[in-house]
């Protein structure tokens, strides 16, 4: 039997990272759950020992692991915010900070490494297969030495197929959704190796199923020697998210990491002009920009690029996620958002469109024209959305003017646009986003945030934009 350095690597599928709060957790089933959950993904071998009711014990301070790598509260204990993510499809990798390699850095000895396609997925045709591995592998090209050359017999570097279930190796795939794929570190034998599942529905372009390109290209992160990061926006981060392969650039944090075994590409003139990588946004950043505001049932969302933030009253920390991991139709880089009480709906701007949200679902028939909540056709975008409770007005914020628009009546109110330093004396600057609670309100310019009244207008302080984020 083969012996190998084995880490089995897991890129999940596509999960709303945020919903509803559950109900505390503690009921028997939950706690048999997270009991597997914490032996399959944290090394748990407590057998008979403490269970989650019974102080500490190791079941208690893998809990506090967990909790530490996701970002949550460390509580050792099984609370409502734990569950919830234990509930969703997830990575089987120990814990990382930032970018991390596996244990004891494995990496191949040379940078010209072979691969081999032993078969194909129905979903697709050979050539889009072929297609989407190959870009998949020139991702990691691009920004290191290695060089990939593909074989078509024999035994290669990397062993490319496409498998169902229990298929050799020990770790069966667990069917349609959940576990979309696993490759191992590099070492002999199987090492470098990537299955994926083929009871998933995987496509070329389509962000309907799951992007071959994504998913390899993920996948062959592991197989050159990464681990999982805990940085929201890397491609190694254990969630699948769909983003248009046409273009995708990996992370900076994906290339510190792979460049941290590898090195840079040595092909690459210094002295010409270098692609950047995007960064996933700090929320503790004091020149924090933020795109759109809103309040969502008691929760408050504040969208950067294609991420947004999560806060609630029970939450210590905002937690961060990726838009289209919560709702794959609604688009990146928001102008404006608002709650409104009238109809419990949330409402997402973006350009001359407006999607309409009804809790964390899409309302059917969104998104529609801007000119359906009553702007003039003139108006091509809104910068900032501003619901006032009192009034029953919902605000739209066009470059130095502000419309009124009435939710009861379903129309604008006369006498509008006017001027937003007249409406908020003491505002200065274009209005970028806002939002109201608990009787105030908030307009934000760039990484400014104004406080006034919201039923007088009165202006009171001036507030860094993360004054909520719970920094």
């Amino acid at each position: 039997m083969k012996k190998f350095n084995l880490c089995v690597l897991v890129c999940l599928a596509a999960v709303a990272y945020c919903g509803p709060i559950l109900p505390p957790a503690g009921t028997q089933q939950d706690e048999d759950m997270a009991e597997t959950y914490l032996k399959r993904f944290y090394n748990l071998t407590e057998q008979n020992g403490p269970t989650f009711r019974r102080g500490v014990s190791q079941l208690s301070r893998k809990l506090s692991e967990m909790q530490h790598f996701f970002g949550l509260k460390v509580t050792g204990t099984l609370d409502s915010e734990t569950l919830q993510l234990m509930k969703k499809p997830r990575c089987g990798v120990p814990d990382v900070s930032e970018y991390t390699t596996f244990p004891r850095n494995p990496k191949w000895p040379t940078n010209k490494l072979t691969y081999r396609i032993e078969n194909y997925t129905p979903d697709m045709s050979k050539s889009e297969v072929d297609t989407a591995i190959e870009r998949a592998l020139q991702v990691w090209a691009k920004v290191t030495p290695l060089r990939f050359t593909r074989i078509y017999s024999g035994t290669a570097d990397i062993m490319i197929s496409f498998v169902r279930r229990a298929h050799g190796d020990f770790y069966p795939l667990d069917g349609p959704d959940g576990t979309l794929a696993h490759a191992f570190a590099p070492s002999a034998g199987i090492g470098g190796d990537a299955h994926f599942d083929d009871d998933e529905t995987f496509t070329f372009q389509s962000s309907r199923g799951y992007n071959l390109f994504l998913v390899a290209a993920h996948e062959f992160g592991h197989s050159m020697g990464l681990s999982h990061s805990t940085d929201t926006g890397a491609l190694m981060y254990p969630v699948y998210s769909y983003s248009d392969p046409n273009s995708f650039s990996l992370s900076q944090d994906d290339v510190d990491g792979i460049q941290s075994l590898y090195g840079p590409n040595p092909d690459v003139n210094p002295d010409d002009p270098q692609p950047t990588h995007p960064t996933t946004p700090d929320a503790c950043d004091p020149n924090l920009v933020l795109d759109a505001v809103t309040t969502l049932r008691g929760e408050r969302l504040f969208f950067k690029g294609r991420f947004f933030w999560r806060s609630y009253p029970q939450s210590i920390k905002a937690v961060q996620g990726l838009i289209k991991n919560m709702w794959p139709e609604v688009p990146d880089n928001l102008d404006a958002a608002y709650e409104s009480k009238v109809n419990d709906w949330v409402y997402l701007f973006k350009d001359a469109q407006v999607w309409a949200l009804s809790g964390y679902d899409l309302v059917r028939g969104y998104p529609k024209s801007i000119t359906s909540m009553g702007l003039p056709k003139t108006v091509k975008k809104i910068s900032a959305a501003l619901h006032e409770e009192h009034s029953g007005k919902t605000l739209f914020f066009v470059d130095d003017y502000y419309y009124s628009y009435n939710e009861v009546k379903g129309k604008m109110d006369e006498g509008f646009p006017k001027l937003v330093e007249d409406g908020f004396p003491g505002m200065r600057g274009k209005v970028t986003a806002a939002f109201e609670i608990r009787g105030f309100s908030y307009l934000f310019h760039r990484s400014t945030m104004f406080e006034f009244s919201s039923r007088s207008k009165t202006f009171y302080r001036l507030l860094k934009p993360n004054y909520f984020l719970r920094c």
